[in-house]
This record gives structure tokens, C-alpha cells and sequence, in this order.
């Protein structure tokens, strides 16, 4: 069943919404405020967002900003009474996949939804396999990584981490985002920023050497970014 995550103000409309959406088979969560629904789209990773731009406690573009640096394939539709180019404009710079100014009609919402959704995240691009930095070689399947030709043994966490951090090279990504992704908790329960540092700690040490400069880099007081060396090759 397809995810939908409507955030809204509009009481309303988004009762409205709700149900035609749910008529239509959809799964669907709601949202009320910007700040809601961006934690609720990093949770809960819905197949498609629909977003409103006028919301109160943090609007729809701050929404989509720090959506978009977590989840660039992550499909969002923006809706906004707001009929101004520059603001339409905004959207697209900032990720949006489609736009729809109210009032819309409902029919033709969910015709933009479900050709989002069957388009998918990656249309149009091959999925990367491996991705190859300095003497390392990164098999995403079967999951293995190679060092000068030799199988490295990681652990479950560790694979992840780095694939993780692949992903997203060249974005600072912060302790508490890969306390959330990688281990699917918030700092608590005894998994605290130290975990990270300690497998960040690991994956240098079994990866590092031969690097004139660390792929990993700490920076000061947030996280870690992966900085691709040059000559770095995905596949």
C-alpha cells in the first residue's frame, strides 16, 4: 500500500484530502504543522509527501530544505495559495518534484500523486552497485568491501554506516541523524554519539590507510563527512 504524508493547516482540506486518499487505497498520515511533519517524513519515510508552504511553527520551504538534506529522492508535492512565480521558483530550486496551486482540484492531485509514485525515486537511474575510493572497493551487493583486492571484515553496523555516509558524501551528517538511520534510535537505550565515533573509529582504521588525507572527517561539534578522494568511481 503507498504511503502518503499530507501536511496541512487547513483543517478543512485536509479532512478533504484524507479521504479521497484513503478511497483511493492510499496509506495515509497527517500533519498540521511543519515541524510535525518533517519528523514524521524522517521516521516514517513515506512514499510521497504532499506539502503545504504556509504552516505555522516551520513553513513548507524550511520543510523541504532539511527534507531534501536527508532524502533527495523522497518524493514531495508542494500546494501553497500562493500564485507567484518566484515562490514556485523557490520549490523547484529547493527539490520539489511538482507544484499545485489552491484552490486544485482533487482528481487532479491524486493524478499528479500516483504518477509521482509510479515514476519512483529513481527513475530514469541506475541504482549504484559499487563505488570505488582509493585502494577500496565498495560492493553495496553482496554487501562486501575490498582493500587492495582483500575482502575487509566489517561488521553489520559498520557496512552500513559507510554506505551510509557514501551516500550522502559531501554533506556533514550529524551524530544524532546516524544514531537515527544507521541504528534507528535516538540517543538513548545505551546508544548514545559515542557508538558512532567508536565505529567511525573502526571503519578508519580498517580502511584508512594509504589515503594522503581522511575520507571521514570529524567536524567540530556535529558529525562527520565523507570526502569523496579524487579519482573516486561509482557504479
Amino acid at each position: 500500500m503507498t504511503r502518503v504524508l499530507i501536511v496541512e493547516d487547513e483543517e478543512g482540506l485536509l479532512e478533504g484530502l484524507e479521504h479521497n486518499f484513503k478511497y483511493e487505497g492510499f496509506d495515509v498520515m497527517t500533519a498540521t504543522n511543519g515541524q510535525e511533519g518533517l519528523k514524521l517524513a524522517l521516521k516514517q519515510k513515506p512514499d510521497i509527501v504532499v506539502l503545504d508552504i504556509m504552516l505555522p511553527e516551520k513553513d513548507g520551504f524550511t520543510v523541504l530544505r532539511e527534507l531534501r538534506q536527508r532524502h533527495r529522492d523522497m518524493p514531495v508535492l508542494v500546494i501553497t495559495a500562493r500564485n507567484f512565480e518566484a515562490d514556485v521558483l523557490k520549490g523547484f530550486e529547493l527539490g520539489a518534484d511538482d507544484y499545485l496551486t489552491k484552490p486544485f482540484g482533487v482528481k487532479e492531485l491524486l493524478a499528479r500523486v500516483k504518477r509521482l509514485v509510479q515514476r519512483g525515486p529513481n527513475a530514469g537511474r541506475a541504482p549504484m552497485t559499487t563505488y570505488t575510493f582509493g585502494d577500496v572497493e565498495v560492493r553495496f551487493e553482496p554487501r562486501e568491501v575490498l582493500k587492495i583486492g582483500k575482502q575487509v571484515a566489517l561488521s553489520y553496523k559498520e557496512f552500513e554506516l559507510l554506505k551510509y555516509l557514501v551516500e550522502h558524501r559531501g554533506r556533514t551528517v550529524s551524530r544524532e541523524e546516524l544514531l537515527e538511520e544507521i541504528w534507528g534510535v535516538d540517543e538513548d537505550l545505551g546508544v548514545t554519539t559515542r557508538t558512532v565515533d567508536t565505529h567511525v573509529s573502526n571503519l578508519r582504521s580498517k580502511l584508512g590507510s594509504g589515503f594522503e588525507q581522511p575520507f571521514i572527517v570529524a567536524v567540530h561539534k556535529v558529525g562527520y563527512k565523507f570526502v569523496e578522494p579524487a579519482g573516486a568511481v561509482m557504479s
